[in-house]
């Protein structure tokens, strides 16, 4: 800049200028040399926000694994028993197996290994095929009800990490699913709850035992479960027939679509086609299914990053929730880590919702806040707090945190 100046001065000189012209041009050429150095400091400024803006993305992997081993570890802590093989402790132990294969901390490896033990590698244990049923319920004759067959996720899962030689650990899966199978029945999955419970089974079984069945029964359960819950216009699944819209409405006459619902089928289709042949004649039904979920989940997000329990309604049941908001997280960073979803387009879903998941919903002890409790719709005033924690919440987070530890670990 001083060169510039010192050349513009002896042009004055040799031009013989008055002062009053000489003043002029050297104004002039300090405008231009100042407007010259704000533009730069402007676009340092703008590269120095977008530097800032990027780290809701952590940078570093070893951040995210010291987050897994912080709520997971608070969370066995803190239950140290080993619960029953119904739905919720089943959806944490699909999380947990994620943190184990992404920490490779062998108690948590064995907290799931001793809850399968404990459950004796079953679901529901009637033995009495002709009282099996499928509607709700929490009793051991409901064993083809799909809140009781989650479990097998977990087994599946044992069996395959240790490289086991032993049947037994995934035979009562292989006898619950094939006796299933062989009924005429395909109306098993009449809650959309049911997509993450069992879908993932059917996939598990079909890479263990290589039978096509479970892919064809895959597909037949799910076109039913499509023609009773699915919104063609929105992708996004009612949580059951009681809900479907114009019968059931939300709070302002709009669709009422129940987030950790829809969290269910999102995440739920995720670990269907992490499992599911590149060549299957249902794939590309499967990723439409997902795509077309992702772009309606996307403009529902809120500012702060989460969505609300009621998804397309935010005045329905307002404030965070954490449990919908983390399936929905790990959803959208498995299809971006499988380059099913633009990461263009859909980073700037995850940043907002792991800002969410990390500053808000995680607590300093570790715990996992603002779960709605177990239900199956948004309810208008329902208390949902710091306090409000639960175990499938926990098993939700911890799949976040895995896709979120991959993402890091890729770039």
């Amino acid at each position: 800049m001083h060169e510039f100046i010192k050349k513009v001065k002896t042009l004055t000189n040799r031009l013989a200028m008055n002062n009053h012209f000489k003043i002029v041009l050297l104004t002039v050429a300090l405008t231009v040399v100042f407007s010259s150095c704000k533009s730069k400091g402007d676009n340092t400024t703008q590269k120095q926000d977008a530097d800032i803006e990027q780290t809701m993305i952590p940078q570093e992997k070893d951040s995210v694994l010291a987050i897994i081993e912080k709520v997971n570890t608070h969370w066995q802590e803190a239950h140290p028993e080993p619960n029953f093989a119904f739905w919720h402790p089943a959806a944490y132990h699909t999380g947990n197996i994620e943190a184990y294969k992404l920490t490779g901390n062998e108690e948590f490896l064995a907290y799931s290994e001793a809850w399968a033990e404990h459950n004796k590698w079953m679901g529901a244990k009637s033995d009495d095929k002709s009282a099996w049923k499928y509607n709700y319920g929490e009793t051991d004759d409901h064993v083809l009800f799909g809140d009781w067959q989650i479990a097998f996720q977990t087994y599946i899962d044992l069996y395959t990490l240790e490289g086991s030689t032993d049947p037994s650990k995934i035979a009562r899966a292989k006898e619950v699913m094939e006796y299933e199978m062989s009924t005429p029945n395909n109306d098993y999955w009449w809650w959309a709850d049911g997509l993450y419970m069992v879908m993932p089974v059917m996939t598990k079984l079909y890479k263990v035992t290589g039978n096509e069945q479970y892919l064809d029964k895959l597909n037949e359960y799910l076109a039913y479960s499509d023609s009773i819950m699915l919104d063609e216009e929105t992708g996004l699944y009612f949580r059951d027939a009681k809900y479907v819209y114009p019968k059931h409405k939300s709070l302002n006459g709009k669709k009422d679509f129940w987030a950790r619902g829809d969290g269910w089928v999102f995440a739920g289709l995720a670990k269907v086609l992490q499992d599911l042949p590149e060549n299957s004649q249902y794939r590309e039904a499967f990723e439409s299914r997902f795509k077309k979920m992702a772009v309606t989940l996307k403009e529902a997000q809120q500012p702060e990053g989460y969505w609300t329990r009621s998804i397309l309604d935010p005045e329905h049941a307002p404030g965070p929730e954490t449990s919908g908001t983390a399936f929905f997280t790990y959803g959208y960073l498995w299809g971006i880590n499988n380059d099913l979803l633009d990461e263009e387009t859909y980073l700037p879903v995850v940043e907002k919702s792991w800002e969410y998941l990390t500053e808000v919903a995680l607590q300093e002890d570790g715990s996992v806040g603002y779960v709605q409790p177990i239900g199956e719709k948004a309810i208008p005033g329902q208390v949902v707090d710091v306090n409000s924690t639960a175990d499938f919440g926990v098993g939700a987070y911890l799949l976040a945190a895995s896709e979120m530890a991959r993402f890091v670990d890729s770039e």
